[in-house]
Formats: structure tokens, C-alpha cells, sequence
């Protein structure tokens, strides 16, 4: 079986959040396509405070080059995707190496100053959306780049949507307590209508401690490190899904509202261009509160409209797809 490794950070790996979701599912994936996903990742950090001053991730993962390379030697890896852009120089080691950016140098994200040169080194990239590859083009000028996105399991879908257990004024959102991410708006939005139901879905046990600078309105409900199970159930239950970062590479959970049926209130920035259904709106900081109580005051309980679109574009079956092309160009 031909090995694949898979570098992230090691906090990466620990959190019930995006990057370690997709690293499960692409293990899975390289299985079934006769692939050995191996993942690697340092064993020590620089700081878990990304946003101090020198110590940002990037210079972290400069001084942990020995410890990934001593893996990969070790395991005989020949081919490698790195996912964080610090990661960059492997290519210096390894010919094929192949960066799938769970981040980008967008001015809208903390660090991007930081990514800029990284960046400028990436000769083969996988991308989740469109318009990553057309940035990865106008920016930086790497063109040789492939668009996966990351697929939501269809199974859950399955298991888990029912729209008989819609609540009619419950709202739904999926982040972490980070600037970019605006969970300050939420709760600004519960305290404005105070007749909504909403839930606010964290990634890791970390932001218990972080939320308490904030006051949180009685019609808010935290959950932290949720399974993809208990996302999922909880998803169903909402009538609404929103989504008011700055900026994303992919937005899994949007697909994942989508695939449930959900109606979508996200932002106008064109990286969310790909969420482009029937019942998917964007809006701004000027008019997100009302997009949200319209969606909520919406006659319909799911958009079947907006489940069929993800399951035509953002299933893990498109994602296996993907890789299967992706793999035999590569990796023969």
C-alpha cells in the first residue's frame, strides 16, 4: 500500500474541528483507494497562543522541521500534504509535497502578514473551493492547483435529518472564540430577540475558559468539542444556519447545513461563493440580524433545495472522487 503522509499541527489532530474531521475522512478514503494516510505532526508547541507576538504557528513550525522530517525518514514516506503553509519547506525535502491550506493570507485573518512568504515557495496545492484556486493564481502565482472540497458524510444525513424535530426559532451557529469569527455578533443578535432559540457550537474544550469574558444572554446555549454525531443532531433541530466570519477556506459546517436541509444566512464575501443555493443568503453586518429573523420567520421548515445541492457538490462521494483522480496522477 503506497504511504501519504499527512503533516498538522499536533492541536490539529486533538480538536473536534475541521482539520481533524477532514484528516479522518481522507484517511478513510485513502483505504478504500488502497492509500496509507500516515499522519505526523510535532510533539512539542511554540505556544498555543497563535496571536502573541512571536509566537505565531509559522515561526513555530520552523524550529519543528527535525521532528517532522525524523517521522517521514522514519515511515519511508516519499509523498507528503502539508496543511499548514509553516510546513512550506518541505518541499525542499520531499519532490512530492503538496500543500492543502486549512488557512490563507487573507488580510481578514490574524497572521496573514506571517503566511505571505510561505506562500510564495508552494509550487502544487490542493484547494476545497474555486475561488482559493483562483487566488492561489492571482497572488501568488501557483498554477498548478486542484479543487477537492471536503466532503460531509452522508451517512449522518441519513441517520440524523428529520424534519418533523425542527424547532421553528432556533438558530445555529459553528466557530470558535476568535476575532474573525464574530461570536461577539451572535450574541449581540440574542440579546436583540430574545424570542430566539439559539445555540452557539464551539471546537475545542479550550474556549470554555476563553467565553467567560463574555456576558451570555439566557436564550444562549454553549456546547464545546462536540462528535460529528451530536452536530449533527443538533443541526437538525435548527431552522437556521449562521455563518458571520470574515473569512473561510472552506466553511465545512455551511456544506454540512446545507446537506441538512437548513436555511443559510452567510456572508457576501465571495470565498463563500461556493454555498450558492436556493435557500442560501448573504448579508452583511448591516443587514445579518434581519436576514436571520426573515430566515427563521421563513414558511418552510427544510430547503430540500439546499440538501440536493450538497449532495450534488460537497459529498464525500465527490470528495473520494477527487482523490481517486488526484492519487492516480500523483502518486504513479
Amino acid at each position: 500500500m503506497k504511504k501519504v503522509g499527512l503533516v498538522m499541527r499536533k492541536i490539529q489532530f486533538a480538536e473536534a474541528q475541521g482539520p481533524r474531521i477532514f484528516a479522518e475522512r481522507l484517511k478513510q478514503i485513502g483505504l478504500e483507494l488502497g492509500v496509507d494516510i500516515v499522519f505526523v505532526s510535532p510533539e512539542r508547541h511554540v505556544s498555543s497562543h497563535d496571536w502573541l507576538p512571536g509566537y505565531e504557528h509559522e515561526k513555530g513550525d520552523l524550529v519543528n522541521y527535525d521532528i517532522v522530517l525524523d517521522q517521514l525518514h522514519n515511515q519511508q514516506i516519499e509523498h507528503v500534504i502539508y496543511t499548514v503553509s509553516g510546513f512550506t519547506y518541505l518541499n525542499m525535502f520531499f519532490k512530492n509535497s503538496v500543500l492543502f491550506p486549512h488557512s490563507f493570507p487573507d488580510p481578514a485573518l490574524t497572521g496573514y502578514e506571517m503566511m505571505k512568504p510561505f506562500y510564495q515557495i508552494v509550487d502544487k496545492a490542493i484547494v476545497q473551493t474555486a475561488f482559493l484556486k483562483q487566488e492561489m493564481a492571482s497572488k501568488f502565482g501557483v498554477t498548478d492547483v486542484t479543487v477537492i472540497p471536503i466532503g460531509f458524510n452522508e451517512r449522518l444525513v441519513e441517520k440524523y435529518f428529520d424534519p418533523s424535530q425542527v424547532v421553528e426559532n432556533r438558530v445555529m451557529w459553528i466557530g470558535r472564540d476568535e476575532e474573525n469569527r464574530r461570536p461577539d455578533l451572535v450574541l449581540e443578535y440574542a440579546r436583540h430577540n430574545p424570542d430566539k432559540d439559539i445555540y452557539m457550537v464551539f471546537g475545542g474544550e479550550r474556549y470554555k475558559e476563553s467565553m467567560k469574558k463574555y456576558d451570555i444572554p439566557d436564550n444562549v446555549k454553549l456546547q464545546f468539542a462536540l462528535t460529528q454525531d451530536e452536530v449533527f443532531a443538533l443541526m437538525n433541530t435548527a431552522k437556521v444556519y449562521w455563518n458571520c466570519s470574515k473569512f473561510d477556506t472552506f466553511a465545512m459546517p455551511l456544506t454540512e447545513a446545507l446537506a441538512m436541509g437548513k436555511i443559510v444566512v452567510k456572508p457576501e464575501h465571495p470565498c463563500y461563493g461556493h454555498i450558492s443555493s436556493t435557500h442560501s443568503f448573504s448579508g452583511n453586518e448591516k443587514n445579518w440580524f434581519e436576514l436571520v429573523n426573515m430566515a427563521a420567520a421563513s414558511p418552510r421548515r427544510v430547503s430540500m433545495e439546499n440538501q440536493a445541492y450538497a449532495m450534488e457538490q460537497f459529498s464525500s462521494k465527490v470528495m473520494k472522487q477527487g482523490y481517486r483522480d488526484f492519487f492516480d496522477r500523483w502518486l504513479n
